[in-house]
Formats: structure tokens, sequence, C-alpha cells
């Protein structure tokens, strides 16, 4: 563990790497931006929560970790409403290269991460789930959905059983691991396999959340569902 204005750093350093190598990969026509939009969304949460890792106590987590987050929001926030000027972020985060685009999905995103940082922090294995749905569900989906999504959902014709699958997959696997680097840690109770169970029921019910037509509050549904059945589930 680091001291925490240094963990700080390190936390933002990650995050803003990441962030910047896909927005560049974008810029550079060398993925589409599509693509850099969803690994930035895949991506960022799981190395955000890895690094609480680094943080002296939970206490320490939600006081110090959560200015990452809040600075990216306000960054996107900036950016969508005109007072910045940031062409790489817009063309890898905005689905159709608009400024105010960013105002919704992405400005939701950077908002569920600070709530669930100042409410929770590494304390609650279930709000690490949502976050996970988020994550790896939601941005895995529309990755595969877009590659191999064939055959479209009859309540969603935008989205398919492909991308379904995808998120029930991704956002277990991403909440798994977490799981699994937390107990190892100490930081969480174990044993690991005690999570299987509450983290399918979870992706389970974010899948269906998800594949519902509600494209521009998706990033506020599924957290939201996620975590209201992981208050009803058991874990260690």
């Amino acid at each position: 563990m680091l001291p925490a204005p240094l963990a700080l750093l390190v936390t933002l350093a990650v995050a803003v790497a990441w962030m910047r190598l896909n927005q560049a990969l974008a810029a550079r026509g060398w993925t589409a931006s599509w693509v850099s939009r969803k690994l930035i969304h895949t991506g960022t949460g799981p190395l955000y929560v890895l690094t609480w890792l680094l943080y002296p106590s939970d206490a320490a987590v939600r006081a110090w970790a959560v200015w990452v987050p809040l600075a990216l929001t306000l960054n996107i926030a900036a950016v969508g409403l005109g007072l910045r000027h940031d062409p790489e972020m817009v063309q890898s985060m905005a689905r159709r290269g608009h400024p105010r685009e960013l105002l919704r999905g992405p400005l939701l995103y950077g908002l569920v991460f600070v709530a669930l940082t100042v409410l929770f922090g590494r304390t609650s294995s279930r709000a690490v789930a949502a976050l996970m749905m988020l994550c790896g569900g939601d941005g895995l989906a529309e990755l595969a959905g877009r590659a191999w999504g064939r055959r479209k959902l009859p309540w969603s014709r935008g989205k398919s059983w492909v991308g379904s699958a995808a998120f029930f997959v991704g956002g277990a696997a991403l909440t798994l691991l977490v799981s699994a680097v937390y107990t190892r840690a100490g930081l969480w109770p174990g044993p690991w396999r005690a999570y299987w169970a509450p983290a399918l029921g979870v992706a389970a019910a974010a899948t269906v959340a998800e594949s519902l037509p509600w494209p521009e509050i998706d990033n506020l549904v599924v957290p939201l569902t996620a975590y209201g059945v992981g208050l009803l589930l058991p874990w260690p």
C-alpha cells in the first residue's frame, strides 16, 4: 500500500494513460471510434477499481480515489458543454462525433463511478459488481454485438443475442476477477468460490436490463439494476 496522495497520483496516471492511448489510436485511424469508445468503457473501470488496493484504508479510497473519476467526469462535461476543445475525446467517446453526446452515456458512466466510490469504496462487493457490469458487461456487449450479432432481440432490434451473451460473460468475469484479487489481498472475506453464485445472478439480471431499448440511459439502468439485485443475494 502507498500513502493516499501517492496512490491517487498512480490511479490518475493509470486512468489517463488508458484513455489517452485509446483516444490516440482512434485519432490516427488505427481503431474505429466506436471500438476505442468501448475499450475505454470496458477497461477504465477495472483498472480504477484494482488501484484501490494501493490505498491505506477504505476511508482513503472514498476520500482520495474519488477525485480521479470526478476530475475525468468534469472534463467530459466541459468538453460536452463546449467549454473545452478536445477532438480526440469526442472522436473516441461520442457515437456520432458530436460533443453534446458526451453529456449522455459517458457522463452517466462517470457519475456512477463517483457515486459508488463515495458511498462504498472497496467495502461493498455488490457495488463493485455493479461497476463491473457497467464496464465488462455493457462494453463487451457492443463489441461482440457489432462483430457477430446477426440475430437481433425481438424486443430490442438494436441489440443481439450475441451481445447479450457477451454482456453476461463479461460482467460476470470482471466481477469474479476483482473478487479473486480482493479475497487474495485479504480485503474481502473468502472463499472466492462463494462469489460465483451472486456474481452470476447479478450478471443475469443486469443482462436483462441492458437488453431493453434504453440506449441513452443504460449506463444508469444497468448499475442500478445490478446493485439492487445484489442486495437480494447472499455474498460472503
